[in-house]
């Protein structure tokens, strides 16, 4: 083992054989390398120690039947409706999900991931914090890495199952401005470290042509603190008559913080979603928002990782078109122009 009793890890091996990353992971996995070079990769993975990884006892049979699938945050509902899902579907082709999150963490993300890696799963389904972070191109070429929601810069990914974003961003602008509404405020779970976000730049772009006044606020997923961003925001002046959020949990505290201060949706403020969610239904009023189809979207990543870890890697692109879902949460803007708040 290297000096100081640092962990051996796969770009170790891969020097030390003089392979790529990538054939050090495949070779250890008993797939797509002569047996010669199996044993020689495995001989020199146990000299090194890299033996004491669970990987190496894991992969003893070949594949371990698991697969990693890493979310940004969890405290989103919509991310945990698609990690339940994935998790059955999964199941059905005789996988199990190990299923994590980021806390909303770029680095950490990354850093999760290659942890799933190094210890051996066969696949990696992804939701990814930060789709454009350099790192994604190393991990897809060691083990096979399906990307949901948004494109991984650089990285050969096995598969891609995408949202429309520029679509969806569309839909829920030209919705509120076709309700006369002008100032409109988006609150989004994108952090500062990654402001180049697809569904964000879009937002910009579309104010522009529709000639809307919108401003980006982050927001968390959390109940609590997506309630307190909310509250701030109600209170500025001019207040906006909508918000956009760029998900459904963080407009359940909209719904929060307008309760809180005497504000009636529609009749003073109107609010709209991004992925409908089963609870934003159940709403008074009902959420207006985006729905992408989530069914069809578990089903596609599972198909993709599935057909990647059996040796059939294909690359497939999906991407899924986005639909209005209309409900009692916008009205027009002439009743919530000069709205006052508690």
């Amino acid at each position: 083992m290297p000096a100081g009793n640092k962990r051996v890890t796969l770009k170790d091996v891969a020097e030390a054989t003089g392979l790529s990353p990538a054939a050090v992971s495949y070779a250890l996995r008993g797939m797509h390398v002569s047996e010669e070079t199996e044993l020689r990769v495995r001989q020199t993975a146990a000299d090194l120690g890299y033996e004491a990884n669970p990987i190496a006892r894991a992969l003893a049979g070949g594949t371990t039947g698991l697969v990693g699938v890493l979310f940004g945050s969890l405290e989103d509902l919509w991310q945990q409706q698609l990690a339940a899902g994935i998790g059955r579907g999964l199941l059905a082709q005789q996988r199990y999900a190990l299923i994590v999150e980021a806390g909303s963490d770029p680095a950490r993300e990354l850093a999760v991931a290659r942890q799933l890696r190094d210890q051996g799963v066969d696949g990696l389904i992804v939701s990814p914090v930060d789709p454009s972070a350099p790192g994604w191109a190393d991990l897809a070429a060691t083990v096979p890495v399906i990307s949901i929601g948004d494109s991984l810069a650089a990285a050969q990914t096995a598969g891609e199952v995408l949202f429309d974003n520029r679509a969806g961003v569309t839909l829920a602008l030209e919705h509120l401005q076709g309700l006369g509404h002008k100032h409109v405020t988006v609150l989004t779970p994108t952090r500062a470290s990654t402001p180049d976000r697809p569904a964000d730049v879009h937002v910009s772009a579309e104010a522009a042509r529709l000639g809307l006044a919108v401003t980006l606020v982050p927001a968390g997923y959390r109940l609590p603190e997506a309630t307190a961003v909310a509250r701030r925001v109600l209170r500025q002046r001019p207040a906006p008559t909508a918000l956009f959020c760029f998900a459904d949990s963080i407009a359940h505290g909209v719904y929060a913080a307008a309760a809180e201060l005497g504000l009636r949706i529609p009749a003073d403020l109107s609010v709209a979603g991004y992925d409908n969610h089963p609870v934003s239904a159940l709403l008074t009023p009902g959420l207006t928002t985006v729905d992408w189809d989530i069914d069809n979207i578990i089903k596609a990543g599972v198909r993709m990782v599935v057909a990647a870890i059996d040796g059939r890697p294909r690359r497939q692109r999906v991407v899924r078109s986005p639909r209005l879902c209309a409900r009692g949460s916008t009205a027009s803007a002439h009743a919530a122009n000069g709205h006052s708040s508690a």
